[in-house]
């Protein structure tokens, strides 16, 4: 009888099975981390059970690690840290913890240390566990009653899932991702087209995809409703396993490839539900939306409420829309980006940083912060559409340092001002020009609650609308080397508020050595 990936798969983990029940599955892994396993443990710990087979257990600390450096100061954050590195001790269970170098998000670790193989059942208290099914593997995420079930007897009750291929033909192009591939499905298929339904992904694109490409379109398949999402392993697969140091060594790994590469579809066997996607026909997406179903090439327009024929369905556009702040017709070009987010366990392996730090290399308006804000994670200067922009008041440091010196400059032409000065002092010397009417407005608009010469900071900036820059840029600048005792390095808290169309911020804090003489941050308008 012809089979597909999920039935080899399924069929050799099948404990028991018996009608109008659900299977009992063999789990060869599970990940474990520290926001769904506490409740699991102590489970355990109150029935007096051991963990059944710590070995093909792995714990990892993930969720609620800082992206900052330096100790965790959100307490319930700490306290499940804590929980997991007491229970790991106790029952046995291998833990990367934070500093291990190993540790992790549990969806990247298991691919980069080679845990995660082919035709392996693999749980964890994720959604997102699915993201391991790029390699061959049923993967599926599970509830806290559940890891317990699996801790204590390394099986998991189950009813048998549907299956459906999604069959991919045609040539990508240029500019199309893996995330925009699986967008695109999403936005075909719907938010619950999948429900129920074990997904296999194939098809020539699929199979040129690397395996970060197949991580992300395997992640994403939660997203439509999915158990889980597979593609079958091949040379690509392999070719990233090889030598990492949880995969087979030696005779083992020839053994393995053996095995590993019988884990595919017959050509005669048939799916549940099948759906074909010409690739050819895809741009890049964007979301507009709540969900990943509300999404279309970035081309497009936001969708009118009023063209919607289903009743439910118009009503979750009016209401994304209002969530959203955006008017239908408008162009997806045409909305400014006020963050971009980079990251999570759909796109935060090292090679899609890469990609992202190739999208802005050599691009002046995406300007870096310097090396030596040793706190710095992220971009602090944007584009957006000619605004209006008022800047106000920036600086505080501690402890009893001299005020500092602001330079506001645009095109190359610069005025310095103290900030001991009151704000109409400031910007007439600044010397930057408002535009009729407004030098009255910005002096009330910053006036009340400054505290000048040690910080100017007011909530009610964020609907001022006072210098018109156009496409220009603004250099806001900080003289520093008069602030640091000559050998303690000093924090000094730095608060640029932007108001630009009333809606954006930024809010970098920087940690200074006593080197460091000059902080600058650029905006483009």
């Amino acid at each position: 009888m012809a089979k597909t990936l999920f039935d080899r798969i399924w069929e050799a983990h099948v404990v028991r099975e018996a009608d109008d029940e659900p299977a009992l599955l063999y789990i060869d892994l599970h990940l474990i981390h520290e926001v769904t396993s506490a409740q699991a443990f102590e489970g355990l710990r109150l029935a007096g059970r051991q963990v059944r087979r710590p070995d093909r257990s792995l714990a990892t600390m993930d969720h609620n690690v800082p992206t900052t450096p330096g100790p965790i100061e959100d307490p319930l954050a700490k306290a499940q840290l804590e929980a997991l590195r007491t229970n790991c001790a106790e029952f046995g269970v291998p833990l990367y913890a934070t500093g291990s170098g190993r540790e992790g998000i549990v969806h990247v670790i298991g691919p980069e240390l080679g845990v995660t193989q082919p035709g392996m059942t693999i749980v964890c208290g994720d959604s997102h566990t699915s993201t391991h099914g790029a390699f061959g593997a049923l993967a599926f995420g599970i509830g806290t009653s559940e890891v317990e079930h699996v801790l204590a007897t390394q099986t998991l009750p189950r009813p048998r899932p549907r299956s459906m291929r999604i069959l991919y033909v045609g040539e990508l192009p240029f500019g199309v991702t893996p995330k925009d591939v699986i967008l695109g499905t999403i936005g075909r298929i719907g938010v619950g087209g999948a429900v129920g339904h074990v997904l296999e992904y194939a098809g020539d694109p699929i199979r040129a995809l690397s395996m970060e490409g197949r991580l992300t379109i395997c992640n994403m398949s939660i997203e439509a409703g999915a158990r889980a999402g597979m593609i079958a392993p091949d040379d690509t697969t392999f070719a990233y396993l090889e030598g990492r140091p949880g995969a087979p060594k030696g005779a083992d790994w020839e053994q393995a490839l053996d095995r590993w590469r019988e884990l595919r579809t017959d050509d005669d066997a048939t799916f549940d539900t099948e759906v074909v996607i010409d690739v050819a026909e895809l741009e890049p997406q964007v979301t507009w939306g709540t969900n990943p179903g509300m999404v279309l090439p970035v081309g497009g327009v936001v969708p009118d409420p009023a063209e919607i024929e289903d009743a439910d369905e118009r009503a979750a556009v009016e209401r994304a829309l209002v969530y959203m702040d955006l008017e239908p017709g408008v162009a997806l070009r045409d909305i400014a980006l006020d963050r971009v987010f980079i990251g999570s366990c759909t796109n935060a392996r090292i090679e899609d940083l890469r990609a992202a730090a190739g999208v802005v290399d050599g691009k002046p308006n995406c300007d870096f912060a310097e090396p030596w804000l040793t706190q710095a994670r992220a971009i602090v200067s944007y584009t957006v559409p000619k605004v209006d922009v008022l800047v106000s008041g920036i600086f505080r440091s501690q402890p009893n340092a001299q005020p500092a010196n602001l330079t506001v400059g645009t095109n190359g032409a610069s005025r310095t001002a103290n900030y001991q000065m009151n704000p109409a002092q400031f910007l007439a010397a600044t010397g930057v020009a408002l535009r009729p009417g407004l030098a009255q407005q910005a002096v009330d608009l910053l006036a009340p609650g400054a505290v000048y010469g040690e910080r100017i900071y007011n909530t009610d900036l964020r609907m001022a609308k006072v210098l018109r820059f156009g496409n220009k840029r603004l250099n806001v600048g900080f003289d520093l080397y008069n602030l640091f005792n000559a050998n303690t390095p000093t924090t000094y808290e730095t608060v640029f508020d932007v108001a630009t169309n009333g809606a954006r911020w930024l809010q970098p804090t920087a940690v200074l050595s006593p080197r460091a003489t000059r902080f600058n941050v650029q905006f483009d308008f």
